[in-house]
């Protein structure tokens, strides 16, 4: 396993102009998310089948040509497990890559759980036992090892022969477009931005508080977000998040109270007295403008009875298509076509996955008819 290290401009200009000849690229990242809010880039690895490629973008002042490489519509990109290296490429080259396919989508088709692993699958495809020691090491150090460094090239080495055995099985069972559709789904997911003032609807057990507790969250966790982003610190290294919710339900106005009432202190230093201004305001804040109380799905009348139901009918797909159940519809998918019919708000634009692309033919349709008898 030959590879090179790509540390100056000149160097990535040749290599991605040389892969955008190719039909596909073979992509992965290597990056730390320990205490921030953005994952911090160590390495991107990239083997177009002739020339393997560790980037160093630490040090590579102009990543122009790999922006352009990710938006060439005409070469293939192939992830595994692409919902975090989509943040990656995100946040530090403002750019996604297209088209694309990701090789945990693509085993899932074949049977595989939604979350097998890369070693798991170059072990049953290829019969290779991947070293996997250096997951959890700091890819910001440098120099790199070797060992730090053989670990990121076999990620996209093996990744190569493993999606050509998979493919080869995947468009013999007439699954190449559905894969194709689910990682535009999974892609598209991922890079949904959030509305700051709708932070608050994501907050755990927000859903016990009273309107008049919710118009205390709403900014708590609005302040909360856009301090995060500011900051690029975890959110819960801003202000943690179950600190959030006793302030609201208690309407605490004092840092003395919030240390009373357990709140991590040394937040409760830094950010006392703001977030004592920001109850006090919130408290001012109008019935007429307190949001509703947020409704669980599963507290509703009947939901466990037509859950049950929709889940046997759930079942008999993954029989006759051998396909996993969990993969066909989640319950968080299951409970997004619930509430669109049952809050009758049929949004053209918040269509459920069900049914839209290759689940509404194979399962999307069934269930809905169930639903709505």
């Amino acid at each position: 396993m030959n590879y090179q290290i790509v540390t100056s401009n000149d160097v990535l200009q040749t290599v991605c102009d040389a892969t955008r000849s190719k039909a596909t690229v073979m992509l992965d990242t290597e990056f730390v998310r320990t205490r921030t809010f953005y994952p911090q880039l160590g390495l991107v690895q990239m083997f177009d089948g002739e020339v393997l490629s560790l980037i160093d973008t630490n040090v590579i002042t102009d990543v122009t040509p790999f922006v352009d490489l990710l938006q060439d519509q005409s070469v293939m990109k192939v992830l595994h497990a692409c919902g975090e290296d989509i943040e990656v490429f995100q946040h530090h080259f403002q750019a996604l890559p297209q088209p694309m396919v990701d090789t945990q989508v693509m085993a899932a088709f074949l049977g595989h759980g939604l979350s097998t692993g890369f070693a798991a699958l170059v072990n049953e495809y290829l019969g290779v036992e991947l070293d996997k020691s250096e997951s959890r090491t700091d890819w910001l150090a440098r120099p790199l090892t070797q060992k730090q460094l053989d670990y990121a090239a076999a990620d996209v080495f093996y990744l190569l022969p493993m999606f050509e055995k998979l493919q080869n099985k995947i468009e013999e069972l007439g699954y190449w477009q559905q894969a194709l559709q689910e990682t535009a789904l999974q892609l598209a997911k991922r890079v949904r931005n959030t509305d700051p003032q709708m932070a608050y609807k994501d907050i755990k057990g927000a859903w016990q508080l009273t309107p008049k507790q919710l118009s205390i969250l709403k900014p708590l966790a609005a302040w909360r977000y856009e301090q995060a982003v500011k900051k690029d610190l975890a959110l819960n290294f801003v202000f943690k998040e179950a600190d959030l919710l006793t302030i609201a339900r208690f309407e605490v106005t004092s840092w003395r109270e919030m240390e009373r009432r357990d709140c991590d202190v040394r937040s409760v230093k830094r950010y006392g007295r703001v977030i004592s201004h920001m109850v006090e305001s919130a408290q001012q804040t109008p019935e007429s403008e307190w949001p509703d109380k947020i409704e669980r799905l599963a507290d509703a009348t009947g939901y466990k009875q037509i859950f049950k139901v929709l889940k046997d009918e759930l079942k008999l797909v993954a029989q006759t298509t051998e396909l996993a159940s969990e993969f066909l519809a989640s319950k968080k998918q299951i409970n997004q076509l619930i509430s669109w019919v049952w809050r009758k708000n049929k949004d053209p634009q918040s269509i459920p996955d069900l049914m839209q692309g290759w689940r509404e033919p194979l399962v999307g349709k069934k269930l809905l008819a169930r639903l709505e008898s």
